[in-house]
């Protein structure tokens, strides 16, 4: 049975679980659905109630059925690498390959539904408060009047994406700012604004979770830091991330919330108050995990290596639907 890696040639951080499911003897494929009809090539039947599929990748052909877990790592488009690309090739390549592996019996980490809802930071914060994390009172609007009410209600502020990275090429990360108090908030109306209660932490804290194995690292903040460095991806770096136990309530509240996401992995960020409440902030499904890895030594590659070399279904027999790969 082998895993199925969807990701960009360039993910240096999915190297690092190759290596371990190298090292366990693990069969592994890694495709990245840019190369369709270039180096990746694909073919499903559908014939008197059977179905089989196949998929060749740089000449190696792996069916559908002999698939143990799929790894949605960070996959290109579908074709954009091939000879002639067009928006409709990629519509078709990307109908074509994720519905012929939606009907396989591999485990998903994560199902692409599941991970496409949980990018909606929306709907993350709903979901936090309804698995009883803490959440920041959160504003989220086009109204410059309702932008200008909170900051009444609660005049230290930041103000972050909704969306995560500006979809440029290569991406680029937008930072959270801090809102300065005589803020004009008139330009709210031309885009979603999202302005969030500062929290005057201590620490970051960056929780990966791979099924039930929670993995924490903590990074103290500096003392003597510039209140306007909030994002701690831009802040002056003066402590490596360090492992630490995670808080019982935490933890339950990280299980229902990746029970209710449908998630195998998950990377949340919190903020640790001067009372060592961990304040949720997001959780990324596709999440970085290596610069916690090379900082505490936490196994985090291992546990992904063994999650996805666990067995699914040892029938390997079509199904009606993907299913989701929470643990």
């Amino acid at each position: 049975m082998t895993v199925l890696i969807l990701t960009n040639e360039e993910d240096v951080t999915a190297d690092m679980v190759v290596l371990r499911l190298g090292e366990a003897g693990v069969p592994v494929v890694r495709l990245d659905p840019a190369d369709l009809t270039t180096g990746v090539a694909l073919s499903g039947e559908y014939v008197q109630g059977a179905c089989s599929g196949h998929l060749s990748v740089g000449g190696r052909l792996v069916t559908m059925s002999g698939l143990r877990s799929v790894w949605v790592r960070r996959p290109g488009e579908a074709a954009t690498r091939a000879a002639q690309p067009s928006a409709w090739l990629t519509q078709e390549a990307s109908q074509a390959l994720y519905g012929m592996l939606r009907i396989t019996d591999a485990r998903w980490m994560n199902h692409p539904d599941a991970a496409r809802r949980a990018r909606h930071k929306p709907w993350q914060l709903h979901l936090a408060q309804r698995s009883t994390l803490a959440v920041p009172a959160t504003l989220i609007t086009t109204f410059p009047q309702a932008a200008r009410e909170f900051a009444e209600r609660f005049p230290d502020l930041v103000v972050k994406p909704v969306s995560g990275a500006h979809p440029q090429e290569p991406p680029r990360a937008v930072p959270t700012s801090r809102v300065a108090p005589d803020t004009d908030f008139s330009a709210v109306a031309f885009g979603p604004t999202l302005l969030q209660r500062r929290i005057g932490k201590r620490a970051d804290i960056r929780l990966t979770v791979v099924g039930d194995t929670l993995l924490a690292a903590r990074k103290p903040a500096d003392p003597d830091a510039d209140p306007d460095d909030v994002d701690v991806r831009f802040a002056p770096s003066v402590s490596p991330w360090l492992a630490v136990d995670v808080p019982r309530r935490v933890a339950d509240g990280v299980r229902r919330y990746m029970r209710g996401a449908e998630l195998a992995y998950g990377a949340f960020d919190f903020a640790e108050d001067a009372d060592g409440i961990w304040w949720f902030l997001e959780c990324n499904q596709s999440g970085q995990f290596g610069f916690v890895e090379m900082d505490t030594g936490q196994p985090i590659a291992a546990t992904i290596a063994t999650w996805l070399a666990g067995d699914g279904d040892p029938d390997g027999r079509c199904a009606q639907g993907g299913r989701g790969a929470a643990s």
